[in-house]
């Protein structure tokens, strides 16, 4: 899918606010409410936009840790990355993964109440897996998701 200049500013302000109404969309883009709807419509269709989300306060939801967890593998066989890959979705401590290259396979970002359970969790939920090789917990003291849309992805992809 070609995306141009509208596209991405469509994309830059909905990363900002999601729940932007499409009027003040349109406004802010400069084109009339029917095409930021069509172009939000399109970019939806097209895979562009694959989802709207929620950013919660995990202090709320009595989290007060959250840590990346970098996972060696013991072997790279297709079955074995698979599986540890399903296993990860079904843990409900964890945010979010990464299958990375380098040393570690995997970075894995939890979400626990207290020290107590990133230990419990990190030796219940790897190292009983005779894929994982090594585990590396790292703690993240802050979290901050930025609202911007890579600038490079505007400036080589864009068609005016």
């Amino acid at each position: 899918m070609q995306l141009d200049r509208i596209d991405f500013d469509i994309l830059a302000a909905l990363r900002k606010n999601a729940r932007l109404p499409n009027k003040t969309l349109a406004a802010h883009v400069g084109v009339a409410a029917s095409t930021a709807l069509e172009r939000v419509r399109r970019l939806r269709e097209g895979g562009v936009i694959r989802g709207y989300h929620a950013e919660i306060d995990a202090a709320a939801l009595g989290i007060g840790l959250q840590a990346m967890i970098s996972v060696r593998l013991a072997r790279h066989s297709r079955a074995d990355v698979a599986a540890f890959h399903d296993y990860l979705q079904t843990l409900p401590d964890v945010l979010a993964f990464y299958h990375v290259a380098g040393a570690n396979d995997y970075l894995v970002h939890v979400a626990v109440q207290d020290s107590q359970r990133l230990r419990d969790f990190a030796l219940d939920a790897f190292t009983t897996r005779s894929e994982v090789a090594h585990i590396e917990t790292s703690l993240i003291f802050q979290f901050q998701r930025t609202s911007q849309v890579p600038a490079h992805a505007a400036a080589s992809g864009a068609a005016d």
